[in-house]
């Protein structure tokens, strides 16, 4: 805006020849409605009578400043938008801080004491679903048949026990489940509950992560159900 109006004209109005270029850069920051109205009628003040200014020229100047008056304020507009949802995600990461979550996952964590709990995604209705633990070596310590089962998530337990009845260590199992869809035995996923121990915000645009007992992070949209 400013580097269409002639430097005498800054002067007039306390802006030196000097910082002409300086003023001109900055602009967008220095300079409100008005100012900038203050310089347009000190324009058409000063303009040359044997050159007078352009209709098109003021509109567009009158163009450009409500321009750039609308981004400063859709922008302000968007930070403080921002500001609210991350403060609101903030409230519902800590809140999740102690409590167990249902999350994609074939790796569980076996604590003394206390069974590990999970769920299977049947994507249709099975006659028959059935889920496998294994330990780290890969050995089968439990097969366990849920039946028949609908469509959606099918909730399991299991208590650490093996199929001849021992109690297995504390650690880390993997849990697998397959189930038999329109006839034929297919793979389907699990999902297993952790305790969460503490939230990472997002920065950045980032996505909030969740820190889990025993199995690392994970991004907190890929959170199934609260438990």
């Amino acid at each position: 805006m400013a580097n269409n109006i002639d430097a005498s004209i800054l002067a007039k109005l306390g802006i030196s020849n000097e910082n002409t270029t300086q003023a001109a850069a900055s602009s967008k920051d220095k300079l409100g409605q008005k100012d900038f109205l203050k310089l347009m009628v000190a324009q058409l003040k000063n303009q040359d009578p044997m050159k007078p200014m352009e209709n098109g020229d003021f509109l567009g100047q009158m163009a450009q400043f409500s321009s750039v008056t609308g981004l400063q304020d859709l922008q302000a507009s968007f930070n403080q938008l921002a500001g609210v949802m991350q403060s609101s995600q903030a409230l519902q990461a800590s809140a999740l801080v102690g409590r167990s979550v249902l999350m994609p996952s074939n790796a569980a964590v076996l604590s003394a004491g206390q069974p590990v709990l999970g769920a299977v995604d049947v994507p249709a209705s099975t006659s028959d679903v059935t889920l496998t633990v294994t330990d780290q070596t890969g050995q089968m310590v439990r097969v366990m048949n849920m039946g028949q089962q609908a469509g959606g998530l099918a909730r399991f337990e299991w208590d650490g026990k093996t199929d001849a009845g021992d109690m297995m260590v504390p650690g880390r199992y993997k849990i697998t489940a397959s189930a038999v869809i329109d006839g034929k035995i297919q793979a389907v996923d699990t999902l297993v509950a952790a305790r969460v121990e503490s939230v990472t915000l997002g920065r950045g645009g980032r996505e909030s992560t969740l820190s889990l007992a025993g199995l690392g992070s994970l991004e907190m949209s890929k959170i199934r159900q609260i438990m």
